[in-house]
């Protein structure tokens, strides 16, 4: 679980809630719940969404969108362990070794490119199959965090429109004392919510997809070069040091140091 979205959520409202009890106010957390304030942007946010994409790719969003909440990113250090060792396994009795170990491969991605390997594939056809992987992936993930930046823009938006609405509905009956509060309330809380909807949910989510995005690209990328390796019948040595070079310096293995 990625715990770091989880908690940042809930500081940001418990930011909020800190504001309130810090500064001393009377004023009961009811007053922030305006219904048709929460109908105009959140309502409004979801009618901009349908209208901007077609259902295919909101299908495909609510399965990326878990990511950021339930994903646990591979370590690449882990995935360079599993890649060398299974180098060492075809080094040491041959390519068609891998075939009953590829069933034991937990990530489809290294399992794939295993398979495809044992088959007797050509490297380039390897390589134009697993990239052709990767960039199907990216552009749903690309497609993904697009819905997340138009919600995060229109939020602001439609909290404005509130705000329209609610100085209308004011403006129209100042002859009538009792709904001005009411009128008042939607111009001054519609606003709220589509600043939090922009600012501490969309924006937020939109960069943490590009991250998780970047880094599972990455990790394929390193797939890619430990299997073409594999299948060229490299050392696991030289596999591992053409494999650490994606790792920053700090986390490369320094077999040679170690030895001295």
């Amino acid at each position: 679980m990625e715990w770091t979205t989880i908690v940042g959520l809930i500081l940001g409202f418990a930011s909020m809630g800190g504001v309130l009890v810090l500064g001393e106010t009377k004023t009961s957390l009811n007053t922030f719940i305006d219904p048709p304030a929460l109908l105009m942007v959140f309502g409004g946010a979801a009618a901009v969404t349908l209208i901007g994409f077609p259902s295919r790719q909101l299908q495909n969003l609510f399965s990326i969108l878990k990511k950021p909440f339930l994903s646990r990113l591979e370590e690449p250090s882990e995935l360079i362990n599993e890649l060398v060792q299974l180098a060492e396994l075809a080094r040491k009795d041959g390519l068609l070794a891998l075939e009953a170990k590829a069933r034991e491969i937990r990530d489809p991605f290294i399992a794939l490119g295993i398979q495809l390997i044992v088959d007797g594939t050509r490297s380039e056809v390897v390589t134009e199959i697993m990239n052709d992987e990767i960039e199907t992936r990216a552009a749903r993930h690309r497609e993904a965090k697009k819905i997340v930046e138009l919600v995060g823009r229109c939020g602001p938006a439609f909290g404005m429109i509130a705000t329209l609405l609610g100085l209308i509905l004011m403006l129209g009956n100042l002859d009538s004392p009792d709904t001005i509060g009411p009128s008042m309330a939607i111009a001054l809380i519609g606003t709220l919510y589509g600043a939090l909807l922009a600012n501490l949910i969309c924006i937020p989510l939109g960069e943490k997809l590009s991250y998780l995005s970047h880094e599972e690209l990455l990790a394929r990328q390193i797939i890619i070069r430990g299997v073409l390796a594999i299948q060229a019948g490299d050392n696991p040595r030289v596999v591992r040091q053409k494999l650490d070079m994606f790792l920053p310096p700090r986390f490369r293995e320094r077999p040679y140091a170690q030895a001295s």
